[in-house]
């Protein structure tokens, strides 16, 4: 059985919803934005609440196991409340435990999201420990011994792991799927650059590409109608800019629009799976991960793992809980067989 162990945040997520919620769109010549806004200075009642456990390589940690695979985790939390919490939601999953990190001086990571009617969110987070990783309390053994390693956006200080993290598992041959953070982002493309010649998988948002190669992508104008293409120009040279090595395959998400990969001779779109949504958290932990395994799954067919995770990642959104929906390959397949006319496109 093919072993993969996670490296990421692990926090408690509180969930909010209020109809009361307003989306304002922003636009300029070069960007679109997006915000939430509330009546400022009045009390607003929420419409829905529920907690859960989440972060990235919890989440990730959780779907890798789901999918079959023998799966570790390395996270860090306090001893605490939101830290038993955590630990007893793994009772149920099939996910080693014997690798995280447990402080005393240190809180749990605690993140608040305001869930927009359309089921998009805004998290307000509280890194806490997930902030604090320190080289000296990893066990690099682990990850040696694991065939694959899923590295989440790691933030604050624990950025700093990164780069020995990942020269180690390239060291030792341990293949590397990497989902960068904005800290690592914010370092410049030269520090992720490192990061990106190790990694056999990057994945990244539209947002995070941008950030990194510094390519804004541009909306239509008069002359100009980039919508009409199947994959937006500025999209493919940031797929171009971030693919550094031969052996990547480098995918970027684009929110409801879909995503798009890059192997080094074609690019690929893939259309979001249709599905209600609930909530987008835990959406993108899901497509990533559940892409990298998929590679695996299908014979390293990218088209094919697009879907897939895909698939899966609808399956989360259309449940509340960053980890409530996740499916099986089997149940994935079940949804690609029920939807023939589903498919990815190539350009």
């Amino acid at each position: 059985m093919t072993k993969i162990i996670t490296i990421g945040s692990a926090t408690m997520d509180v969930f909010v919803e209020c109809d009361d919620a307003n989306i304002v769109s922003v636009c300029s010549k070069n960007k679109n934005s997006d915000f939430m806004s509330y009546p400022y200075g009045s009390k607003i009642d929420i419409t829905t609440f529920s907690s859960n456990v989440g972060g990235g390589g919890v989440n990730t940690a959780c779907n890798f196991a789901n999918l079959g695979f023998e799966t570790s985790a390395i996270f860090k939390i306090g001893k605490d409340i939101y830290s038993e919490g955590i630990l007893n939601s793994f009772k149920s999953k099939n996910v080693k435990l014997d690798n995280i990190i447990q402080k005393e001086d240190t809180s749990t990571g605690f993140s608040i999201i305001l869930v927009s009617f359309q089921g998009d969110r805004t998290v307000l987070a509280h890194r806490g420990a997930n902030a604090q990783i320190k080289e000296d309390e990893i066990n690099f053994e682990a990850i040696k011994d694991a065939d694959f390693m899923y590295v989440a956006p790691l933030n604050g200080e624990s950025n700093k792991v990164l780069e020995p993290i990942v020269a180690y598992a390239h060291k030792h041959g341990t293949r590397i799927c990497f989902n960068a953070g904005t800290t690592s982002i914010k370092r410049g493309f030269e520090h992720i650059k490192t990061i990106l010649k190790s990694a056999h998988i990057v994945v990244m948002n539209k947002e995070e590409a941008s950030m990194t190669t510094g390519i804004q992508v541009r909306p239509d104008t008069k002359t100009e109608k980039f919508s009409q293409e199947l994959i937006h120009p500025d999209v493919k040279k940031m797929l171009v800019s971030m693919k550094v090595m031969d052996y990547q395959i480098i995918v970027i998400t684009d929110g409801g629009r879909g995503a798009y990969a890059y192997d080094g001779k074609t690019f690929y779109y893939c259309p979001v799976f249709p599905s209600p949504v609930v909530s987008t958290l835990g959406a993108g932990d899901a497509f990533a991960s559940t892409f990298c395994a998929a590679l695996q799954r299908t014979r390293l067919n990218v088209g094919l793992s697009l879907m897939y995770a895909s698939v899966n990642s609808a399956s989360v959104v259309s449940e509340f809980g960053a980890t409530e929906g996740l499916s099986t390959f089997e149940q994935i397949e079940e949804r690609l067989n029920a939807n023939p006319e589903y498919t990815f496109l190539q350009a």
